[in-house]
């Protein structure tokens, strides 16, 4: 890589926001940055808020959830900084936190599921791609992260 390239690479993963579904998920994704050698790493656990209808699980269920969530960061990146956002857009609240903590990048692991899902969930990764206001990594799904 030539200087210009290796400054690029490393302004992109000055700060990276990973938002992390639960434990499994928290530490598949670290792993998957893990060969990017981001500067910092912040995690974001989004709890789903339900405005106006029953939350899809009570909140300290998923404090619980995001504390082990990133705990499993926090294997593979011990500095890594935390954040919890509470919303019923998920996609708005990764957008929000990265304005949050001034991220310079998000990076995600696809969690797949069948087109059904994605239709149902409003397909998040293309929400993601297509609506973000700074670079937006998509990391491989590798035989050892899935």
């Amino acid at each position: 890589m030539s200087n210009t390239s290796d400054s690029t690479q490393r302004d992109l993963l000055a700060h990276v926001l990973v938002p992390v579904a639960h434990e499994d998920d928290a530490l598949k994704t670290a792993r998957a940055l893990e060969p990017y050698d981001p500067n910092r790493v912040t995690a974001l656990h989004v709890v789903e808020k339900g405005e106006g209808v029953p939350d899809k699980t009570p909140v300290e269920q998923s404090e619980e959830l995001a504390a082990e969530s990133y705990a499993a960061v926090r294997q593979v990146f011990p500095d890594a900084d935390d954040h919890t956002a509470y919303a019923r857009d998920v996609v708005g609240a990764i957008f929000e936190a990265a304005d949050d903590v001034n991220a310079s990048a998000i990076a995600y692991r696809a969690r797949g599921g069948n087109r059904i899902m994605q239709f149902l969930s409003g397909d998040l990764s293309l929400k993601l791609i297509t609506r973000g206001n700074r670079p937006v990594i998509a990391l491989p799904r590798t035989e050892t992260n899935k």
